[in-house]
C-alpha cells in the first residue's frame, strides 16, 4: 500500500496524524510545505494526500490544483482552521475528496482517510482549474460544525443543476445559501431572481411567476414576462414555498416536470431553462399530511434538501457575526464602527435569538444607531432583549385557565413543559385533533402578542415575527383575531 502524505507547517498536527495512522498500521509520510510535495511527486505518489490550506511557504489550494493537473485520480483531503465558505467551495471545485476543519476529531479524520483509500480512483473532478472567488454583500459567515456542513454541501453542489429545497427557521439565512448555490454553479453568469410567495397577493402571484399576454385580464395593457422567463439560463429562488396556493402548486409541478409553461392568456408553450431553489420555514411533510401541499410537488422540490441551523445551534458563531454586523452597519451608515465589550459578547452569546441571524443583525443596527458610547456595555442593550435573555414571561392575551399554557401562571417560566403536560392530558382524555387544536392556540397567542407590541400594525408584526404580510393576514382571518 502506498503511504498517506500529510502536508502541514504545524508540527503538532503532523504528529497527531502520524500517531493515529501508525496505530492503524497505515504507512505515512509528512511534509512541512507544498514545494517539497511537488518535488516528491516527480518520483512517487501517495495513496491519499491530506493538506492544510494556509502555510507560510505555499497554499494548499494551489497544491491541490497542481496535484489534480498531474495526478487527477489522487484523493486529496483539504484541512484548515479558517473555515469559510470560499475555502470549502474552492476545495470541492478544485477536486478535493473532502474538507476537514480544525480542530478535528482524530478518529473521524482517520475514518475519512480510510474512506478516501477505499474509494480509490475518482474521475469526477478531472483536472479542473481552480475557480476564482468573488465575495459580495451576501457573504455567509460561520465556523460552527453545522455551518461547515452547509459549506460542504454548497461545494458538492457547485457543478450541479439539481433542484434544492432549503429548510430552517425564519432569519437563518436561507436566501444567502441560495445566492451562494447560484454564484458557485455553472449558471453563475445567468440571472438570479428571488420571489417570496408569501409576499405577493394570490391574485398577482400567477402573473409574477408565469407572466401574462396583453389583454389577458382587465388591466393587462402590455405583455409581461414572468419570473420564469426572466430567470432563463439562471436560477429562480422561491421563498416560503409552503405558502404557495394549491392551484399554483399544480402549475409549478408542470413546469418542473416538463420545463414548459404558458403565460396567462397565452396559447404557445414557453420553455423554461431555470434551476429552482426553494425555501420554507414550515414542515412540508406536515402540510402534505394536512392537505395543504401537493406530495408530488414536494418530491420534485426535494431532490436535494439543505437544513439551515438556527442561531441557537451555532452559538459559537455569534461573536464573529456580531462583529461583522457592527462593521457592516457602520459602513452602510457612514459612521465609525462601535465596539462590543467582552461583557456584551458574553451576554449575547447566551441569548436565545428566536429571530436567528436576522435578529442579531437588527440588534447590531440598533446598537450602532442608538448607543452614544463607542464601546458598548451591557447597560446599552435594549430592555426587550435583556428580558428575553433573562427568560421573563411575556403577557399574552387569552384565557387565564389552567388549560391555557400561554397564560398559565405555573407555566409562565416554562411554557414548553406546560404545553407538554397539556398535550398529555388532552391525549389521555381522548380529545381529537390535539395537534391542530394546540397549534391554533399557540398561533393565536403569538399573533395577539405581536399585535399588542406593534399596536395593531400588521405589517410590522409580520416583519418582527419573520413571516409574510399575506401569511399574517390569512392567519388572523382563520383564527378570527381582530387587530
Amino acid at each position: 500500500m502506498k503511504p498517506i502524505w500529510i502536508v502541514d507547517d504545524d508540527q503538532s498536527i503532523r504528529w497527531v496524524l502520524e500517531k493515529a495512522l501508525a496505530r492503524e498500521n497505515i504507512p505515512h509520510k509528512s511534509f512541512s510545505n507544498p514545494n517539497d510535495v511537488l518535488n516528491a511527486l516527480e518520483k512517487e505518489s501517495p495513496q491519499v494526500l491530506i493538506s492544510d490550506i494556509r502555510m507560510p511557504r505555499g497554499n494548499g489550494l494551489d497544491l491541490l490544483q497542481h496535484v489534480k493537473a498531474s495526478h487527477p485520480n489522487l484523493p486529496v483531503i483539504i484541512m484548515t482552521a479558517y473555515s469559510d465558505l470560499d475555502s470549502a467551495v474552492s476545495s470541492f471545485q478544485g477536486g478535493a475528496f473532502e474538507y476537514l476543519t480544525k480542530p478535528f476529531d482524530v478518529e473521524k479524520a482517520v475514518e475519512l482517510i480510510q474512506r478516501a483509500v477505499e474509494q480509490g480512483i475518482r474521475n469526477d473532478s478531472g483536472s479542473k482549474e481552480l475557480t476564482a472567488w468573488r465575495r459580495d454583500a451576501t457573504e455567509i459567515i460561520g465556523q460552527a460544525p453545522a455551518m461547515q456542513e452547509i459549506f460542504r454541501a454548497i461545494g458538492r453542489l457547485a457543478q450541479s443543476h439539481a433542484t434544492v429545497l432549503i429548510t430552517g427557521e425564519s432569519g437563518t439565512g436561507k436566501e444567502l445559501v441560495a445566492h451562494a448555490l447560484h454564484r458557485h454553479s455553472p449558471r453563475a453568469k445567468g440571472p438570479f431572481l428571488s420571489l417570496s410567495t408569501s409576499a405577493v397577493p394570490k391574485d398577482l402571484l400567477e402573473s409574477e411567476l408565469f407572466g401574462h399576454e396583453r389583454g389577458a385580464f382587465p388591466g393587462a395593457q402590455t405583455l409581461r414576462r414572468g419570473r420564469f422567463e426572466q430567470a432563463d439560463g439562471g436560477t429562480l429562488f422561491l421563498g416560503e414555498i409552503g405558502d404557495l396556493p394549491f392551484d399554483l402548486q399544480t402549475r409549478l409541478l408542470r413546469v418542473l416536470s416538463d420545463g414548459h409553461f404558458y403565460r396567462i392568456g397565452g396559447q404557445d408553450p414557453i420553455k423554461a431553462n431555470v434551476r429552482i431553489i426553494a425555501s420554507t420555514h414550515q414542515n412540508l411533510d406536515t402540510r402534505v399530511a394536512a392537505g395543504f401541499f401537493r406530495e408530488d410537488l414536494l418530491h420534485r422540490l426535494n431532490v436535494i434538501r439543505l437544513r439551515m441551523p438556527s442561531l441557537r445551534e451555532r452559538s459559537e458563531d455569534i461573536t464573529m457575526l456580531a462583529r461583522h454586523f457592527m462593521l457592516s452597519c457602520a459602513k452602510s451608515l457612514g459612521v465609525e464602527p462601535k465596539k462590543l465589550s467582552d461583557e456584551v459578547l458574553k451576554e449575547i452569546t447566551a441569548m436565545p435569538f428566536p429571530g436567528n441571524v436576522r435578529q442579531l443583525e437588527n440588534l447590531c443596527h440598533w446598537l450602532t444607531v442608538m448607543t452614544p458610547a463607542n464601546i458598548i456595555g451591557v447597560s446599552d442593550l435594549p430592555a426587550d432583549i435583556m428580558a428575553e435573555a433573562e427568560g421573563q414571561p411575556v403577557i399574552l392575551h387569552g384565557e387565564s385557565s389552567p388549560t391555557n399554557p400561554a397564560a398559565s401562571k405555573g407555566a409562565a417560566g416554562d411554557w414548553e413543559s406546560g404545553l407538554g403536560r397539556l398535550a398529555a392530558k388532552m391525549l389521555q382524555d381522548g380529545d381529537k385533533e390535539v395537534y391542530d387544536a394546540l397549534n391554533a392556540r399557540f398561533e393565536r397567542a403569538v399573533l395577539q402578542a405581536a399585535l399588542e407590541v406593534t399596536r395593531g400594525r400588521r405589517v410590522e408584526a409580520a416583519q418582527r415575527l419573520g413571516i409574510g404580510r399575506n401569511t399574517i393576514t390569512r392567519k388572523l382571518q382563520e383564527l378570527g383575531i381582530d387587530d
